[in-house]
């Protein structure tokens, strides 16, 4: 079975849109939490509450890192996954740390990051422009067939 870990932007349905479309394939999917309210605030509902919001944030963060070092450690394929909408930091430092792992590593943006993200895709074994790649992508890692 390969293992599959989807990191990035969590404003859009890439991520189901890839599960729904590897149905039949011998793939397993694990991610970060998703659910916004519930990541950013997890460090305090588990461990207490802060005053500062830096430190409300931190351990967030913290308690988000361990899942994330986890299931990108246990990953065969890291897919990380910017959007249009936000800068998001936490895809390219995930990116970094799954390269860093020698993961198979597949990046997933549109035209419009190209540039910005030049060295992420210089390190990514693909660079897909939309989820329907990444699914033909584990198809054929897995099958050796190409899209019929």
């Amino acid at each position: 079975m390969l293992k599959v870990y989807l990191s990035g932007e969590i404003h859009t349905d890439w991520r189901e849109q890839i599960v729904n479309g590897s149905k039949g394939l011998d793939v397993s999917f694990n991610g970060p939490v998703t659910d916004h309210a519930a990541s950013d605030d997890c460090g305090v509902a588990i461990l207490g509450a802060e005053a500062d919001k830096f430190w409300h944030d931190r351990k967030g963060a913290q308690m988000n890192a361990i899942r994330t070092r986890k299931g990108i450690a246990d990953a065969d394929v890291v897919v990380v996954r910017f959007g249009d909408q936000y800068k998001q930091w936490n895809a390219a430092f995930d990116a970094g740390y799954a390269a860093a792992l020698g993961k198979s590593l597949i990046i997933l943006h549109g035209p419009d990051h190209a540039h910005a993200l030049k060295e992420v895709d210089a390190a990514a074994l693909a660079v897909a422009s939309d989820p329907a790649q990444v699914v033909q992508i584990l198809g054929y890692v897995l099958t050796g067939s190409l899209p019929g």
